[in-house]
């Protein structure tokens, strides 16, 4: 008797061990599911917003919300790209573009700017909507200045290879904008809207107007740093707009002693 419940025990103890073997197995068959599709997801967010904006999704499991905050915004847009794209090969000016996009998207993320969308050959970037930075309008211009060089050096590449120097218009706005992440579920991005993100790229356009590569609103210029050089251009109409805009041409920064 004591034989066959010594034998029944073992068995009893042989099913309730390979339950929970199995079990442990299924959970940590789980565990590792989970953690490749959260890994996947932030491979993929990555692509379309900055580290602290995927980790916030990660963290709430859903979107980010919408949220008002105030930004500098940096438009820029390349000069008369129309009629050089009619001359070049398209593998060739996909090159082209390609690599001065490479080139200015290192510049805006060097100095704390987000790189937020391409526009065809123009590109949009703001600065402050991710976390508070009292130095963002400073920053954005101390990008613009940098953003310049760098084409200079760049065109000094394309020369080498006989291509056609590019020419870059640059507006600098500051205001409130709607900022969060923007699209449907299979194409998102983190990005800005408003009306001081359409007159940032309004005065882009008027660069050539007043002949220069780099203007500043106002409303920028009152937040700048008082180093930066800046020259006080006439109000013209720009398109969509009821007044005429006032502007700043950014020439240089003085050096720090």
């Amino acid at each position: 008797m004591l034989t066959w419940l010594a034998v029944a025990g073992a068995i009893l103890c042989g099913v309730v061990a390979w339950h929970l073997r199995r079990r442990a197995t299924s959970l940590e068959a789980r565990l590792v599911k989970a953690s490749q599709e959260l890994e996947e997801l932030q491979h993929a967010f990555q692509r379309f917003a900055p580290p602290e904006v995927v980790e916030q999704m990660i963290a709430r499991n859903g979107l980010v919300g919408p949220e008002t905050k105030e930004v500098t915004v940096l438009f820029a847009d390349l000069k008369g790209f129309t009629a050089l794209a009619e001359r070049l090969e398209p593998a060739v000016l996909v090159s082209v573009l390609n690599g001065y996009f490479e080139a200015m998207s290192r510049t805006i993320t060097s100095h704390r700017g987000h790189l937020a969308k391409f526009i065809g050959d123009g590109l949009l970037a703001f600065f402050g909507g991710l976390e508070p930075n009292p130095w963002q309008t400073n920053d954005a211009f101390h990008t613009a200045l940098a953003m310049r060089e760098a084409l200079v050096h760049y065109n000094a590449g394309l020369a080498e290879k006989g291509l056609p120097a590019l020419a870059m218009g640059v507006g600098i706005h500051r205001g409130p904008v709607v900022a969060g992440v923007l699209g449907t579920a299979s194409l998102l991005e983190y990005g800005v809207i408003g009306r001081n993100v359409n007159l940032a790229a309004r005065i882009e356009e008027l660069t050539r107007t007043h002949g220069v590569d780099i203007l500043v609103s106002e409303a920028a210029a009152r937040h700048c740093d008082p180093r930066f050089q800046l020259r006080a251009l006439p109000p013209v109409q720009a398109k969509g707009l009821p007044e005429p805009v006032a502007t700043y041409a950014l020439e240089a920064v003085a050096a720090t002693s």
